[in-house]
């Protein structure tokens, strides 16, 4: 997990929204593309590109896979509150298991909440039994996503 000091609020205009919902929709356009897009010449939307980076606001470039295509078939929830001075020791554990893609540190009677993705039903018992030597769990299957990951609003 991550454990940088929250930037301060940068101030973005119309332009910069415009320029950041082209990269949500197309991370690989390219300059002059995305400078068409915000009605901007290349320089100048290349300068916008590092002023925007530089303050945070982008913090990289990324690829998006479908888990299903690599042949996992299920999405799983897991709820996780670790046994009584085991918390450090079930966090090291759940960042060492790759089928773990996401993981909170919560407030209330569960410590993490954390998505997982499984070849299999059967595969499930497997990835938690390295958890619940330290830790009770409780899983949900994932129905379907009706609001996938997605930025919060940048106005």
């Amino acid at each position: 997990m991550n454990k940088r000091p929250n930037p301060p609020a940068a101030a973005l205009d119309e332009i910069d929204r415009a320029l950041l919902a082209a990269l949500v929709e197309d991370a690989r356009a390219s300059v002059s593309e995305l400078a068409r897009i915000v009605g901007l010449s290349a320089p100048s939307t290349s300068e916008r590109l590092r002023r925007l980076e530089a303050q945070g606001v982008i913090g990289g470039y990324t690829v998006r896979i479908d888990p299903r295509a690599l042949g996992y078939t299920l999405q799983a929830i897991v709820r996780v509150k670790p046994l009584p001075g085991q918390l450090h020791l079930v966090e090291d554990v759940i960042r060492r298991i790759p089928e773990f893609i996401e993981c909170d540190k919560v407030t209330g009677d569960d410590c993490f909440i954390a998505r997982i993705w499984l070849h299999s039903i059967e595969q499930l018992d497997e990835i938690l039994n390295k958890v619940t030597e330290r830790a009770e769990t409780s899983t949900a299957i994932v129905k379907s996503t009706p609001v996938p990951r997605r930025l919060p609003p940048l106005g």
